[in-house]
């Protein structure tokens, strides 16, 4: 299996690179902004390139600590001043095409992205059929860890709420959160995203929780909010007598921790015979236009390289980011990580996060509270319905144009 995956990801390196093979090269300088995290691990990676690619051999390459967060607004405040390539999270790809800050991904390397990563991550690197970006990791997303001794069958949220209700434990889930919220909507089957212009201005909403699905939703949160083992929260480390809690792959060492021998993570419950969806997101790496052919060759080039199965692989091990790239995802050292086969399965029900406005943030929140002081516990689906009628009309107010 092992020579299997290092032939998969050779040949796939072999492709993704192909179309470098007649660059001229480049000795220039080359700025690129990463998490902190990765900067160590970049660096070492631009210097296996190089040592690859003798045409770049002499290219001076800054490796600098800007994360994910930071990024897209320091390159969309000025993107002559910016970084050449750049990791960034998928809901500021509409912003930074909008600001002509990114460049398309040659034409032969978007191909070999589509055959080699995973559905999710080439739909987020990918706007009006055009592809800006290279998908870097497909690990930014929510499910369950639980605690073994404690939650019996984590399939149903009726039995791990039972289960916790039981032992006297906790469980967890931040349901006035606008990312985490949308778990039960998008599982029930609604839809709220938003549709942006080429100048990434707002222009329609796409929303449908003022119907039968949205109440289900609505009413499957109320029930959670009731129970006593009910605690508002997504942070293993903020928690305490924690059964059960929905958080993410960042907090797999504090979930390792907490529940010793007793550690598991799976994707998230049903609700009310639904499937639990929500948001799933992704890393990606972006290079803004260069006016030098040689130096927009060398960009692309270690961009694509950075983004490859390879390197990608090599990272999670380094620093345990979740790949997008097929064949890395597959490899058992990947399959062997409880927390990222968890989130994996449940990527499959979960929603590329797009470009959302602030107030949308805090419209979630309010319902959330709502809902957490107990405000709808006896209301009808009338009274709800028109709860969701409010909500969704608010959401669409924010549209700019």
């Amino acid at each position: 299996m092992k020579k299997i995956l290092a032939l998969i990801m050779a040949v796939a390196m072999m492709l993704s690179l192909a179309s470098f093979a007649a660059a001229e090269g480049y000795d220039g300088e080359i700025k690129i902004w990463v998490a902190e995290a990765t900067v160590e691990f970049t660096q070492a990676q631009v210097e296996a390139f190089k040592a690859a690619h003798p045409e770049y051999a002499n290219m001076t390459v800054d490796v600098a600590p800007v994360g994910e967060g930071d990024a897209a607004n320091n390159v969309i405040t000025d993107v002559e001043a910016a970084a050449d390539i750049f990791g960034f999270a998928q809901d500021q790809l509409a912003r930074l095409v909008a600001a002509n800050a990114l460049m398309d991904v040659e034409p032969a390397n978007a191909e070999v992205v589509a055959a080699e990563n995973d559905a999710g991550s080439v739909a987020a690197v990918t706007l009006g059929g055009t592809m800006y970006a290279y998908p870097m990791t497909s690990d930014n997303g929510y499910f369950l860890y639980y605690d073994k001794s404690v939650v019996t069958d984590p399939s149903t949220l009726e039995q791990v709420i039972a289960d916790c209700e039981a032992a006297g434990k906790n469980l967890y889930f931040e349901i006035n959160s606008g990312w985490y919220q949308t778990a039960f909507f998008f599982g029930a089957g609604c839809t709220l995203t938003y549709d942006t212009d080429d100048q990434g201005a707002i222009v329609s909403i796409n929303c449908d929780y003022a119907s039968d699905n949205g109440v289900k939703a609505l009413k499957a949160m109320i029930n959670l909010a009731k129970s006593s083992a009910f605690k508002n929260g997504s942070s293993v480390s903020a928690g305490s007598d924690i059964g059960a809690i929905v958080d993410g792959t960042w907090d797999a060492a504090s979930a390792q921790q907490a529940f010793g021998d007793n550690y598991a993570a799976v994707k998230l419950p049903t609700a009310d015979g639904f499937q639990l969806g929500g948001f799933g997101g992704f890393k990606m790496l972006g290079v803004k236009p260069q006016t030098d052919e040689n130096k927009m060759a060398a960009c692309d080039a270690l961009a694509a390289y950075l983004a490859s199965g390879e390197v990608q692989l090599a990272r999670f091990e380094a620093v345990q980011w979740g790949p997008s790239n097929l064949a890395a995802k597959s490899s058992e050292a990947v399959q062997a990580n409880a927390a990222l086969a968890a989130l994996a399965d449940q990527l499959a029900f979960a929603v590329p996060q797009g470009q959302y406005p602030g107030e949308y943030w805090s419209l979630a929140t309010g319902l959330g509270d709502d809902v957490i002081a107990g405000k709808y516990n006896d209301a009808d689906d009338a009274t709800l319905l028109a709860v969701l009628q409010n909500f969704q009309d608010t959401a669409a107010s924010y549209v700019t144009k």
